[in-house]
């Protein structure tokens, strides 16, 4: 496999199409390779325009989402970052490059070794990984300039929302299959804040994500 080849498609013609136009997330791509973040057995479909199975039933986002989500949180090196849901580490390693710090906490145990052998190969040193259910935030290195939800939520939790510092952004994707909108929320000032929703998607739901309240007779 011609790599850098595969990894120059994966630019230009899965994400720049994609109104990934921020020069500094693109050149990142070419910085960390994802194709060491892949099971062994996907490593040729590393680049593809499709979610990678990593197991425990959960898939990597496409390259083209992991540039679009990062160009919209327009990550900056004072900004201290949660990740809820490591994965395969991917993310976390791209996050880390542009933040002061991260801290990625994942509910699977199996995925947390995953990610973390990734991320040890890596070798980042301001990445902080924690094993515990996070749908609702993560308090105890809260606040946060930056979080990012990787799975969905079909509501987002208030307490997640009241953990961003001021002028601080949020990405999530809220709502049920078929209909999910992936929504960019900015923190104002103290219990301030504004939503915009960037595009329709759907992905799999985080463990204990957080459901509206259903009527019954």
């Amino acid at each position: 496999m011609n790599l850098e080849q595969m990894r120059l498609n994966m630019v230009e013609q899965q994400i720049r199409t994609w109104e990934v136009l921020d020069q500094d997330v693109l050149d990142l791509l070419y910085i960390v390779p994802r194709e060491e973040f892949v099971p062994q057995q996907h490593r040729a479909l590393a680049f593809s325009d499709m979610e990678i199975p990593i197991g425990q039933g959960q898939r990597m986002w496409q390259p083209k989402m992991e540039a679009r989500v990062l160009q919209e949180l327009g990550v900056r090196k004072t900004d201290r970052v949660l990740e809820v849901g490591t994965g395969s580490g991917y993310l976390t390693a791209l996050l880390s490059h542009r933040a002061a710090q991260v801290c990625s906490v994942e509910i699977d145990p199996a995925l947390a070794a995953f990610g973390r052998g990734n991320l040890e190969r890596h070798g980042a040193d301001n990445i902080t990984l924690e094993t515990g259910d996070a749908a609702r935030g993560w308090t105890a290195r809260a606040p946060y300039d930056v979080i990012v939800l990787t799975g969905s939520t079909p509501l987002l939790p208030a307490a997640v929302v009241e953990q961003l510092a001021p002028g601080g952004r949020l990405f999530a994707v809220v709502g049920e299959a078929p209909a999910m909108s992936a929504r960019l929320v900015v923190s104002s000032g103290p219990n301030a804040w504004h939503a915009n929703d960037l595009f329709e998607t759907v992905i799999a739901p985080l463990a204990n994500a957080e459901h509206p309240s259903r009527f019954r007779f």
